[in-house]
């Protein structure tokens, strides 16, 4: 890896094109390096663990009306959406798509200077793909690429700090990746790139407080504005310029100001896109900082089944600075500890999702956030009994570089009425390649089939199944597969309201 340092400049400094972050993204995109072989069979995991969510989301309110939307717009050769039957431009695919992959928030992600869903690239590369009649081997370079560029942005500059949502990564990402896919030449990438990003970047208001449905829709959002980016750029059309480094950029206005520095890491030419290895799924429906906690309740449930709500007197989470600020008691959000609170709200909320792992021992994607089960008193007397508290060294490993030590767990002591601690603690999940049970192909495959049942016929499992398994040997017709048909009768009505389209 090289490191590109990124600085902002004065306009009389014209800084050259070249040395722009935004014209080294566009290099990695048109590097033509081979896709490693491990590379590959991740990229096939991940295509199906974003199929299995989105599948599991098809019947919820946001996906029905991003699926409406696109529905609206039928287009030839167009691209697939999941749930339809028609092909649709892809821009609108990509929406619909990025929607039903994100409604959950239960697929792969990535932490570390700022944190992202890397899965969220697939989307708009995929619609592109099928729209643009390129191959599975096609897609697996430019799925490779996006998860490359937003792996390593996400190493260097964090967004969350200056309260920017983190699909300010994924604009640039996407575009990169699609231009890979599509072979365009840096130049018209570059600009794609640029444009992206000025249109992707966003407050994070919408992961915080009262958690809207538009959390699903911001990062198909910003796969929407990427597919439009690169058709503007092919078209001619130029970008703000040096839309990271400018006297008036992003990082001036937005990030760290006028004298920030960022050290960005990127592959050498000629070095293969590994980024997507770095990045690990969920096997739980929640924000990823609560899985290893989601797997430590449930083996202090087996342990010590005299913990409830009545024998508890107080439990503390010892964790990192992110997870205690962003889905803990520190973040200062009483939404977090409200029963009537929205799923979205409940999915960043580490005492919900503890209380209920711990009380149940059990995590399940729709049952665990039933209204009914969010207001059980017991649960709730349990619940606001849970706080977090920051632990430096907590801390310390998030943010570690040695994949050995990073971690994404904490520390917890549950203090009893009759005197009684118990503590415990867990680094990463048991779905982490470093934990009890690491996720591979049969586990990626069992989610889909998991999700699926009762969505899709037992045919349509097996199809899709087995057209993503042979992702890398699609022929362009053949990538049109890759999408699913619910059972008949399952969807009902496109919308349950009209909008514009």
């Amino acid at each position: 890896m090289r490191s590109h340092d990124v600085r902002v400049h004065r306009s009389d400094e014209n800084l050259a094109r070249e040395q722009q972050l935004a014209w080294k993204i566009a290099e990695v995109a048109v590097d033509p390096v081979e896709v490693t072989d491990d590379a590959i069979e991740m990229v096939i995991n991940r295509v199906i663990d974003n199929a299995a969510v989105a599948t599991a989301s098809l019947t919820r309110a946001p996906v029905a009306a991003a699926r409406a939307q696109a529905e609206a717009h039928s287009y030839r050769p167009g691209s697939t959406v999941f749930g339809a039957t028609g092909r649709y431009s892809p821009e609108w695919a990509a929406w619909a798509n990025g929607v039903a992959v994100r409604e959950l928030d239960y697929h792969d992600t990535f932490l570390a200077a700022e944190y992202s869903h890397p899965g969220d690239n697939i989307p708009p590369i995929l619609a592109v793909a099928q729209h643009c009649g390129r191959t599975g081997a096609e897609l697996v370079r430019g799925i490779a690429t996006g998860y490359e560029i937003q792996v390593d942005l996400v190493k260097a500059i964090s967004l969350h700090k200056h309260k920017i949502d983190h699909v300010a990564h994924l604009g640039p990402s996407a575009a990169a990746g699609i231009g890979t896919l599509l072979g365009l030449d840096t130049t018209t990438i570059f600009q794609a790139v640029g444009q992206a990003l000025h249109t992707t970047t966003a407050t994070r208001q919408s992961r915080k407080g009262e958690i809207s449905s538009w959390k699903a829709h911001a990062p198909a959002f910003a796969g929407k504005m990427a597919v439009e980016a690169v058709d503007r750029a092919m078209r001619g059309q130029t970008s703000p310029t040096p839309i990271y480094e400018g006297e008036d950029g992003v990082i001036a206005w937005l990030l760290d100001g006028p004298d920030a520095r960022y050290r960005v890491p990127l592959p050498s030419a000629g070095e293969a896109k590994r980024g997507i290895l770095d990045t690990y799924t969920k096997e739980h429906s929640a924000e990823y900082q609560a899985q290893a906690l989601i797997d430590l309740a449930r083996r202090l449930h087996r342990e010590y089944p005299q913990i409830d709500a009545g024998t508890v007197e107080r439990i503390v989470i010892h964790t990192s600075h992110h997870t205690h600020n962003v889905i803990g008691s520190g973040s200062n959000d009483p939404q977090k500890y409200d029963p009537t609170a929205s799923r979205e709200t409940l999915d960043h909320s580490i005492p919900y999702i503890f209380t209920v792992a711990l009380q149940d021992g059990a995590w399940h994607h729709e049952r665990s956030y039933a209204p009914e089960r969010a207001g059980r008193p017991d649960t709730v007397a349990l619940w606001r009994k849970v706080t977090t508290a920051e632990d430096p060294e907590w801390t310390r490993r998030y943010h570690s570089t040695d994949p050995a030590e990073k971690a994404f767990g904490g520390r917890v002591e549950i203090v009893l009425t009759d005197g009684l601690t118990i503590v415990d603690e867990i680094a990463v999940a048991d779905a982490h390649p470093l934990g009890a049970k690491p996720f591979a192909r049969a586990e990626y495959v069992d989610k889909f089939r998991t999700l699926a049942d009762g969505v899709l016929e037992e045919g349509e499992i097996e199809r899709f199944l087995e057209v993503a398994q042979r992702l890398p040997r699609l022929t362009a017709d053949e990538l049109g597969g890759l999408t699913v048909a619910a059972r008949p009768g399952l969807l009902g009505p496109a919308s349950a309201s009209k909008g514009l389209f």
